[in-house]
């Protein structure tokens, strides 16, 4: 029993005529016989009564159409469904982001995506970038945006720096100047992220390099709560210049520049895992940060998979 057997069978029924079937299949009417026949010798019944008038389903033929007409639905609807996939009107898209990111890049990013292909259902998960790579590895999230890595099994495509910078609130000695000394540095609270962020390892090593060694005032594992504890005049911060960028336009916190000290940069990466297909909404995403960010190599990654 095979498709074709089913489909001759479903045009039967229909048009009461082998003739009329065969010219809804373009086929011939012996090709069409054929079918039936070898259906009938599979179902081990008669399916159809031939007489002068024309062509009626016996009781047997009769209980096996709506068998056969969900059999054939079915079909077309995984033919829709896979057309769907295709123009990107259905999908999934399941993303790993690091906090940072997440926080101030990802929202204007699937606000876009979602706009284009407001079909594909977006899943996030936030981690720190360790545990990224893992959700990558276990194919528990399609990509990652996180710290650039190197890793065999992954392919990291890098997108952006983010700049650190150091903040302290309005009210702090160093906001009324344009820079301060490592010296001064050294003698302030300093607020940092916890020590299971890359940002913690980032900012510790470009402190020790400018030559500051530091027991930090405060551990915190969230941004917006490192801004407050600034604002309120607890302590200074180095932070990602992205998330404190409107408490700086409203100058509720002022950037001082550190003489002495190299600010880091932590570049921002883009991660998927080496030699397994991405899903076309993927590779729409993909398509998308290419696009923002003039990444040529995921145009074309996207270009030539879709």
């Amino acid at each position: 029993m095979d498709l074709g057997q089913l489909e001759a069978f479903l045009q039967v029924a229909e048009h009461r005529s082998f003739s009329r079937a065969a010219a809804s299949l373009q086929l011939t009417q012996p090709s069409v016989t054929a079918r039936i026949q070898a259906l009938e010798r599979d179902v081990g019944e008669p399916l159809f009564e031939r007489n002068g008038r024309g062509v009626t389903l016996t009781d047997v033929g009769a209980n096996f159409l709506p068998h056969v007409q969900r059999v054939i639905q079915a079909l077309q609807d995984g033919r829709d469904a896979l057309q769907a996939l295709r123009r990107l009107e259905l999908g999934t898209l399941r993303l790993g982001v690091a906090p940072t990111i997440s926080t101030y890049a990802l929202p204007s990013l699937l606000s876009e995506f979602r706009s284009r292909y407001p079909g594909v259902d977006v899943s996030v998960r936030t981690e720190y970038s360790d545990h990224l790579v893992q959700l990558v590895l276990a194919d528990e999230v399609q990509l990652g945006l996180e710290r650039s890595i190197a890793h065999p099994e992954i392919v990291t495509v890098p997108l952006y720096r983010e700049d650190v910078v150091l903040v302290v609130s309005a009210q702090h000695p160093f906001a009324s100047r344009q820079s301060v000394t490592v010296d001064e540095v050294a003698e302030q609270a300093l607020i940092m992220f916890n020590r299971g962020s890359s940002y913690y390892q980032l900012v510790d090593n470009a402190l020790r390099e400018a030559g500051i060694l530091v027991t930090p005032r405060m551990e915190l594992d969230n941004m917006e709560a490192t801004k407050k504890m600034v604002d309120v005049g607890l302590g200074i911060a180095i932070l990602p210049k992205v998330a404190v960028e409107r408490e700086l336009e409203r100058r509720e916190l002022r950037q001082v520049i550190v003489d002495g000290m190299t600010m880091p940069k932590r570049e921002i990466a883009l991660i998927y895992r080496r030699n397994r297909p991405l899903s076309r909404a993927a590779l729409a995403f993909a398509q998308l940060l290419g696009g923002r960010y003039g990444v040529g190599s995921l145009r074309e990654l996207s270009a030539a998979a879709g």
